[in-house]
Parts: structure tokens; sequence; C-alpha cells
């Protein structure tokens, strides 16, 4: 783990890579949208962090003045030795920018259609069974690390047709690439080889051997009436090994965590499941996990503060939906909220494409845990620990059960 100086001040020195900031997330989006809804810091080669909805949907649509290349707020080289990949990146196509991006997120829009995605239900449902009888009959289970971060390191794991004996792999990959943002490129460059690697062996015996999975479809696909480049297929993969996983094992142990300090909340969902969709989609508002980042490719401003070519820029989707100028009563879960145009899942070009996926893993992963375990609670609030970087949710997260189905 990369030690990071500790924030001196979120107005002028954040750094989501200090363990305080996903901790205390909320509260420091609350303060700075009172004090500085357009904060700066030095680190990072210098980077913006806007924090009301109308600045990060702006900035979210905003293609001609803000490059997709840096979907990662990292160390990198610096800029005279940093070589640009734009338009396509090096996950295309959460790095792409137009024109190049539509073309390469079409081609995989029929692989996470709603009509395919469904196809996953009973077999996540039955993983999420699997998990929950495997705990047994212990009093107190970690609901992140026995639960929510096995269903969504299984689910991509078998749409890729990669070895689901390689999930401690996957998920020292998803820290390495999301949360080691702290460190000094080198130090993390061994790491990216290791991984291009393992990834270009996969994607060579699926050619000697073809396979009818994701990696497969990637092979087959074409752009421009070509096959895509090898740098193309294992970067699609790289992004959806690390955006399919993180993402959302944080919303399913984000949701679990909340329940377990709202009883009423649970009370209502466990016996009006009918409300199960509409919770869904507002605790998707209120815990949203990701935040995007973007590189500033011509000079403009945001929210009135002028920004440089070559910054960097946050885009906390979470910060936004919080916002008390969109949102009514925005710092409370109501389960049962009519309107809730949340942007959980992003705004602009790079909305996720993967949000049916994402959606149906939550749903099903919070029915099977609420059904197996009609009650229960935090087992000790200070023992939970959240993520670092730009996605944000509990790693541990020790529940105690007080009721079983």
């Amino acid at each position: 783990m990369a030690t990071v100086k500790p924030v001196q001040s979120w107005e002028t020195d954040w750094d989501h890579a200090d363990p305080a900031y996903n901790q205390n997330a909320p509260q420091i989006w609350d303060q700075l949208r009172g004090t500085c809804p357009v904060a700066h810091t030095n680190r990072y080669g210098g980077a913006w962090l806007p924090v009301t909805h109308a600045d990060v949907s702006a900035v979210a649509r905003d293609t001609d003045h803000f490059s997709s290349e840096g979907a990662v707020l990292a160390n990198r080289p610096p800029r005279e030795e940093w070589v640009s990949l734009a338009p396509i990146g090096a996950a295309p196509p959460i790095t792409s920018d137009p024109p190049f991006h539509a073309d390469a997120r079409r081609l995989l829009l029929p692989a996470f259609s709603p009509q395919v995605v469904a196809e996953w239900e009973p077999e996540i449902r039955r993983l999420c069974n699997e998990l929950i009888d495997n705990m047994g009959d212990l009093d107190v289970v970690d609901a992140a690390v026995q639960y929510a971060q096995n269903i969504p390191v299984y689910v991509i794991a078998r749409m890729l047709g990669l070895p689901l004996e390689d999930s401690d792999y996957f998920r020292e990959t998803v820290h390495m690439v999301l949360e080691e943002i702290g460190a000094e490129f080198g130090e993390r460059q061994g790491a990216f080889e290791k991984l291009d690697a393992y990834l270009t062996m996969h994607v060579q015996d699926h050619i000697e051997n073809p396979k009818d999975d994701l990696i497969g479809f990637l092979l087959n696909a074409k752009i421009y009436d070509q096959p895509l480049s090898p740098q193309h297929v294992v970067g699609t993969i790289i992004l959806l090994m690390v955006a399919g996983i993180d993402t959302t094992w944080s919303s399913i142990g984000s949701s679990i965590w909340h329940l377990a300090q709202h009883p009423s909340d649970l009370h209502r969902m466990v016996n009006e499941p009918e409300l199960l969709p509409t919770a869904i989609e507002e605790l998707l508002r209120m815990y949203a996990p990701v935040t995007m980042a973007r590189i500033v490719s011509q000079d403009t401003e945001i929210g009135g503060c002028p920004v440089k070519r070559g910054d960097s820029v946050l885009l906390p989707f979470p910060a936004a939906n919080r916002d008390p100028e969109v949102f009514p009563d925005a710092d409370k879960v109501i389960i049962d909220r009519e309107e809730n145009r949340h942007v959980a899942f992003g705004l602009g070009i790079h909305r996720c494409l993967g949000s049916n996926l994402a959606r149906l893993e939550l749903r099903i992963a919070v029915q099977v845990f609420i059904q197996r375990f009609p009650q229960f609670e935090l087992a000790d609030p200070n023992s939970v620990t959240w993520s670092l970087g730009q996605v944000r949710g509990p790693r541990k997260l020790p529940v105690r059960v007080t009721q079983r189905a």
C-alpha cells in the first residue's frame, strides 16, 4: 500500500488516496459545496474536484475540452515523458474520445443488452444463496469479504471465460489499478506488465481454442471493417474486469451497510418486496460508487474556475447525487422515492454500458441477503473499512445476524 501525505485541506490539498476521503466523503462534499464547490490540489500534477450536480454534468458532457483518456487519476510519468493514446486510450471505450468512442462502445452494446444480461439471473441467485450457505451458523459474518466481493468476480470471470481459480488475482488487480493510485508510476509498472502478459496469454488461448464468451466476442468483433487490435482487445478486457468488479461489489456492500443501520428500511424491504426496484434505485443514488476522471484537453473553466490544458478533473457522480439543488432531502434515503433521476451510472457519452448487469447483480444480491437474513446490524461500526480512490464502498463489513429465514 502506497503511503500518501495526509490531506491538509480538502479545498486546496485534496487526495482521493487518503483513507479519510472515502470514509468521510459525504461530509467532505457537503463542506465543499458550501465553501469551495470546485476544489483544487497540486497533487497528481494538478487536479480539480467539482462537487455540484451542475458542474459535474457540464464536464461529463463536454468532450471538446475534457478528454476521457485519463479515466483513473493516479500518479503517472512527468508530462514530458507521458505518451498520449488518445482518442483510443488504454481501456476502450471508457478511455476513448470522439469520434472513436462511439464505434468502440457500439460494438459492446449487444453483449450487455437487457435480454443477454437477464439470462444470468438464475446463476447469480444460485451463487448468492451458496455464499450464504457457506457462512454456516456464524452470528457475525463479513458481508463484504464473504458475500459482496465474491459476486461480481464470479460473474465477470465467467462472462470473460477466465479461470475462477484466479479470483484472488482479479481482486489484486482491482486493488492495484484503483487503490494504489498514490504510488509512483514506476512502482506499479511491473504489475501492469504482469496483467498485460496474463490477459495476452488468455487471448491467445481463445484464438487457438475458440470459446463462446466475451473474449471470443471481442476477437470476432470488427471496427471499421477490421478486427480489433490486440491492444484494443486486452484494454477492453481490463475495463470489463476492473469496472465490472469493484463498482458492483461496492454497491452491494454499501446497500447492506445502510440496511444494517436502518432497521425500518430493512423491515419495509423484507415485508414489502414490491418496493425493491425503487429501493435499489435510491440506494444507487445515495451510495453511488463511481467517480470518473478527465484530462483538460483545452484551456477552459469549471464553475468559473479557469483550468489549464493538462490539468486533471475528478467527476464525483456520488456528490452530484447528493446535491440538494437537484434532489429534495438529498441526504436521506427514501426507499419509495418516486422521482429519482440519479447519475450513479454517469452522464454523457460514457454512461455505464454495463448498467443492466450491475442493476441485476445488486438487486439479486440485496434481495437474497435480506430474505436469508431478515434482521441484522453492524457488529462494530468502527471495524468497517472503506476503499481508497475513485470507487467508494466498504472493504470490511462485519454484520451481526439476529434473525435467519
